[in-house]
């Protein structure tokens, strides 16, 4: 039945990658990987909202829910596949600054996202 939890989420996860990456992409363009950032950002937040919520009141459903919305969901959801080829695409095509800026904000960003939702979940 894990694999059923798991596969159920990440299908849901890359569903609404797509969507919010393409909804990134149409309002803010296409010069810098928006979309990609945007998700891995809010994924992060995500995780640790999710994180401490699981660990904190949810401890009964805590497996189950880890394996559809931890594993599934926002596996399926984030992406560093994504990130990395959009990173060099950019630092090939000679976009140095924008190629560094993108490493720079996915890790500022979605570490900091992370601590903030763990900090936003233990109070919840």
């Amino acid at each position: 039945m894990n694999i059923v939890w798991v596969f159920l989420g990440s299908g849901l996860g890359g569903a609404f990658r797509y969507l919010l990456s393409n909804a990134a992409y149409w309002l803010l363009g296409r010069n810098f990987p928006w979309g990609t950032l945007l998700v891995n950002a809010s994924g992060s937040f995500l995780m640790g909202v999710l994180f401490s919520l699981l660990l904190s009141r949810y401890v009964a459903y805590a497996p189950q829910l880890r394996l559809f919305l931890l594993v599934g969901f926002l596996g399926g959801y984030t992406t560093f596949s994504s990130f990395s080829i959009e990173t060099w695409n950019l630092l090939e095509s000679g976009a140095w600054v924008s190629g560094m800026m993108n490493v720079l904000m996915h890790i500022v960003l979605c570490l900091g996202l992370t601590w903030l939702g763990i900090l936003w979940g233990r109070q919840l």
